[in-house]
């Protein structure tokens, strides 16, 4: 195989996923559009055990207009911490209409856990300071992704 054949591979096999609308974070996770309050967001789905487990640790920052989404199976009393999360963020626990219960603001590497206080099946973890950057408050609606709610019934 020729220089030129193997290099027009190696582009076609980064270009293909883009020209599908499939959108892959850099740990791999689905990446969906989503409106967060004043905000559209570029957010990466954590629907596995994995992917929850490990959410933002060993990340040295995130840009501005991104977070992640942790889809659950179910609405229950969910407990976050900061274990190897390098920098502070806020997050959203909804229930499973996409009702914000309760919000939550997490220090670097604090291993106190942020509780939801309420039943939630989804939360949303963003840049500190971007729920007050979005408007949001305690009883607003979140229109989740299609890809999120499928998610959930898995």
């Amino acid at each position: 195989m020729g220089m030129k054949h193997s290099v027009f591979l190696i582009l076609l096999g980064m270009i293909a996923p883009l020209a599908g609308g499939c959108q892959q974070s850099p740990a791999g996770l689905p990446v969906v559009k989503m409106k967060i309050g004043r905000l559209t967001c570029q957010i990466e789905v954590a629907s596995t055990a994995g992917a929850e487990e490990k959410g933002l640790m060993q990340r040295d920052s995130m840009p501005d207009d991104h977070g992640m989404l942790f889809v659950f199976k179910n609405e229950q009393t969910r407990y976050f911490w900061m274990k190897n999360t390098r920098f502070p963020l806020d997050i959203l626990f909804l229930n499973s209409r996409g009702r914000i219960m309760s919000i939550g603001h997490m220090q670097a590497y604090d291993l106190n856990e942020t509780s939801s206080n309420f039943p939630a099946q989804y939360a949303i973890e963003l840049n500190s300071g971007a729920a007050e950057k979005a408007g949001v408050k305690v009883g607003d609606m979140i229109d989740l992704p299609s890809e999120a709610r499928a998610a959930s019934r898995q």
